[in-house]
């Protein structure tokens, strides 16, 4: 899978987590919608934000691929996008992000998750990527549509999320095909 994978993302550019990301890294955890539609994201603090770094950037266990989403030119970091629960034996992976507030709405998560789940496809050979929000989550749900994954169906009560209620999630998922296609 390789340890240091870059990629293109619209204004902006994917590369493995660095400590340097760590206080904003704080910051985006912090953020209210983050807090709400990502709750195991739980980084109370610098020291959790370093360590949630450092695991990002060690792919050496194969379970995950982790970017920091970082805009092209000045390098501000504008968010986190990963790969995880990566299934080699099945071909399929889940993906998720979280965007800082300054870069929503300008297309980075779209860009973001077109990028890695083109390389998850050509490098990696993966035939599926799922992606799942609730139902309640509409931004996700525009991410997931303009980046080519299809709405399978809806999960009820699937996952409980910020706010401690159990939410339906949205199955959305995109085949190698659709990219070939």
């Amino acid at each position: 899978m390789g340890s240091h994978v870059e990629l293109a993302a619209g204004a902006f550019r994917l590369r493995p987590p660095e400590v340097a990301d760590a206080p904003e890294v704080l910051r985006l955890a912090a953020d209210p919608d983050v807090r709400l539609w990502n709750p195991r994201c739980r980084i109370p603090d610098e020291a959790a934000a370093l360590a949630d770094c450092l695991r990002g950037a060690d792919w050496s266990d194969g379970t995950h691929a982790t970017f920091s989403l970082v805009e092209t030119g000045t390098g501000r970091y504008a968010g986190t996008i990963a790969l995880h629960g990566l299934d080699r034996e099945n071909a399929q992976a889940r993906i998720g992000y979280r965007i800082a507030p300054w870069a929503r709405g300008r297309g980075a998560a779209t860009a973001s998750v077109r990028a890695v789940t083109g390389w998850a496809v050509t490098v990696l050979e993966l035939e599926r990527i799922v992606l799942t929000h609730a139902v309640e989550n509409q931004a996700s749900c525009r991410v997931a549509g303009k980046a080519g994954f299809a709405l399978e169906g809806v999960m009820r009560s699937a996952r409980r999320f910020g706010d401690g209620l159990l939410h339906d999630e949205h199955l959305h998922a995109l085949l190698a095909t659709d990219l070939r296609s």
